[in-house]
């Protein structure tokens, strides 16, 4: 192995041979959120591990980088100018993957995802799966989490595009509506609402309802939704509260109550018939799938390649 001293001088950063972004990817992360607990979330690293990552950087520029003095962790003047010559180097090093890539004709590298909850773990599996037989060389990473989360991985550069659900801030992205999602009653098969198509919502009342959590994006638009036909959470007959759409469909099926949940979610369960769902009456509950990638970034030849691809993809075949 032929190995290199360290070449010190901002915004390039050589050991052993290799460009080592991994270091500036940390580095970044802390200084855009302000926080190494956060940091260390974001990147799925422990604590003293980016902690380690950060001290490698300032023994490399004999100089300290953050100041940890107060509440907050800010950049100090030397932060600030290895901030700026790190974005602009973490730009080149996908430039260069990129035009590599085009140049020898060869989509091949990897793609990080985030994504909501619903989109997750019901959407992007088949559309991933359908990818990869297509191109075999490129190496795909799925986070699912809350769409605050996947706000933040996209803002630090953890992942290079997102999917969520609900209305996002657009100062730093690009959002492109993609798909959209209509919300629907749940019931188990044998419920005397099976037979129906649709019921008011006046009814909703009178059964057993399961929700999720508090917090949830999903929850959120339900209230949202009975609140505008003028009904509260005080008036459902709250059952249980439940932190996943995977438990409130099993509690459906099991006859605990009814519920709303994704079209998208049910589907394993309409195709086994243990499940029913109906629509509201009144108005169809709807929301919109977004796709979102932040403005700045330089997106790898492979990115481009999914990117193209999800967005002529045929979601209603997974729907059949």
């Amino acid at each position: 192995m032929v190995c290199f001293g360290k070449f010190r001088h901002p915004g390039r950063y050589f050991e052993k041979g290799v460009m080592d972004d991994h270091k500036l990817k940390v580095f970044c992360t802390v200084a855009e959120t302000k926080s190494f607990s956060k940091t260390s979330e974001i990147i799925h690293l422990t604590q003293p591990a980016v902690s380690l990552q950060i001290q490698a950087l300032e023994e490399v520029y004999e100089t300290k980088l953050f100041d940890r003095s107060s509440s907050t962790v800010t950049l100090t003047p030397a932060g600030e100018i290895l901030y700026r010559y790190a974005k602009e180097i973490l730009s080149l090093y996908a430039n260069a993957e990129k035009d590599i890539g085009e140049l020898i004709g060869l989509v091949k590298g990897s793609i990080s995802i985030g994504a909501s909850s619903t989109l997750g773990n019901y959407l992007l599996p088949g559309v991933i799966t359908d990818f990869k037989r297509a191109h075999l060389k490129i190496k795909v990473h799925l986070l699912v989490g809350n769409t605050k989360r996947v706000v933040e991985l996209l803002n630090s550069g953890n992942i290079d595009l997102g999917l969520v659900e609900g209305d996002v801030t657009r100062q730093k992205m690009v959002v492109e509506k993609l798909i959209g999602d209509e919300l629907l009653l749940v019931v188990p098969s044998y419920h005397p609402w099976a037979k129906k198509k649709e019921i008011s919502i006046s009814e909703l009342t009178k059964e057993p309802f399961i929700i999720r959590e508090g917090g949830s994006g999903t929850r959120q638009m339900i209230e949202k939704f009975l609140s505008k036909h003028g009904i509260t959470p005080q008036d459902l007959k709250i059952s249980m509260v439940l932190g996943s759409t995977e438990a409130i469909k099993e509690a459906v099926e099991n006859g605990l109550g009814v519920s709303i949940i994704s079209r998208w979610a049910a589907r394993k369960e309409l195709r086994y018939g243990s499940l029913h769902l109906l629509r509201i009456k009144e108005e169809k509950m709807f929301r919109e799938f977004s796709l979102i990638v932040n403005k700045n970034s330089v997106s790898s030849h492979a990115v481009d390649e999914f990117l193209t691809y999800l967005k002529a993809y045929p979601f209603e075949k997974l729907l059949s």
